[in-house]
């Protein structure tokens, strides 16, 4: 493998880390974190959701997990949370990490925790749905989705959205692996996608260990190097 200047290759990991995006957007977000995970020696794989069904989605992330080298981190942001609770059943997965991601139950919907009242606290500005997709309004995606990244950026991911099928977020959970494998969870507080307030309760039911950090919806993008932080405590903890 080549190494830009100036960089050294660590010895491999014996984790790989597989990273599962969210809705609304495709995996290239997770480039500033695959960047330091592959610099620090980790085998790093990106699933590439065509978030149109749930079924599908955990689907596409289980044939990624069987693809990697070594037992397996699996990382979800966002709607991402929901397909890894269930696809990270999988015996290869040692541990499920959360960054800013729903995490439904056995026989929640995404839908279900996304409807739950938050006073005093933002709701993603969606789009009423078309043709059974949804989409945030362009407008308003820049400050609600990632307030701390870039405009210019921003407003790309605005115009470049992946349409988000009704069928992922209305679907229940056949399966909570957060009930039996090692959890963590990145609260993002200044989230205006999913309240930090049903962040935290989901956070608090899985057990697992809860880290809050002030940041927008798109954390992986706006603060890389704690997100790779936070997955490598995980990686370094489930070998």
């Amino acid at each position: 493998m080549a190494w830009p200047a100036g960089a050294v290759a660590q010895t491999e990991q014996p984790i790989s880390i597989v990273l599962v995006h969210g809705a609304f957007v495709d995996g290239s977000g997770w480039k500033p974190v695959y960047d330091i995970l592959t610099k620090d020696g980790y085998e790093v794989l990106i699933v590439q959701n065509p978030t149109r069904t749930l079924e599908d989605d955990v689907a596409t992330t289980a044939r990624v997990i069987a693809s990697a080298k070594h037992p397996v981190v699996l990382v979800g942001h966002s709607y991402g949370g929901a397909v890894i609770s269930e696809a990270g059943d999988d015996p290869k997965v040692r541990s499920l990490v959360y960054l800013a991601a729903f995490a439904p139950d056995k026989g929640e919907s995404v839908l279900e925790l996304a409807e739950k009242p938050t006073p005093g606290e933002p709701s993603a500005p969606l789009l009423p749905p078309a043709d059974g997709y949804l989409l945030v309004d362009p407008a308003k995606f820049p400050t609600a989705f990632a307030a701390d990244v870039d405009l210019s950026t921003t407003r790309f991911m605005a115009a470049a959205q992946m349409p988000w099928g009704l069928q992922a977020p209305q679907a229940k959970l056949a399966k909570a692996a957060w009930k039996g494998k090692p959890t963590y969870y990145l609260l993002t507080t200044q989230d205006h996608m999913i309240p930090p307030s049903t962040q935290r309760m989901m956070a608090k039911r899985t057990g697992g260990k809860l880290v809050e950090i002030g940041s927008s919806h798109a954390v992986m993008l706006s603060h890389p190097q704690d997100v790779a932080s936070f997955i490598e405590s995980a990686a370094s903890a489930s070998r």
